[in-house]
C-alpha cells in the first residue's frame, strides 16, 4: 500500500502519478468515467515504463492498475 503522499492526477495541464519508489508521466485516452493510458517515469530511480488503467466509481473514488512492462502490476484505489 503506497503511503499518504501517494497520488495520480488526471489534468488539463498533464497527467501524473506518484506510488513509493514508482512515478511516472501518464499518456492516454478517456472514453466516458474509464481511461485506459501508458506511461513512462521511474521505479527506484531506474527508467521505467508500462501501461494501465483508470475508472471513476459513483462514489467519487478512483479505481484501476498501474502495470509495469516486464513487471508487477499496482492496483490501486484513490480517494480525494
Amino acid at each position: 500500500m503506497a503511503g499518504p503522499g501517494a497520488y495520480i492526477l488526471f489534468g488539463k495541464t498533464g497527467e501524473e502519478f506518484a506510488f513509493d519508489c514508482l512515478t511516472g508521466s501518464i499518456h492516454g485516452a478517456c472514453d466516458g468515467n474509464t481511461v485506459e493510458f501508458s506511461w513512462t517515469g521511474n521505479d527506484e530511480m531506474e527508467p521505467a515504463r508500462g501501461d494501465g488503467w483508470a475508472e471513476l466509481q459513483e462514489d467519487g473514488s478512483l479505481e484501476g492498475e498501474i502495470c509495469l512492462h516486464n513487471g508487477d502490476d499496482v492496483p490501486f484505489i484513490a480517494r480525494l
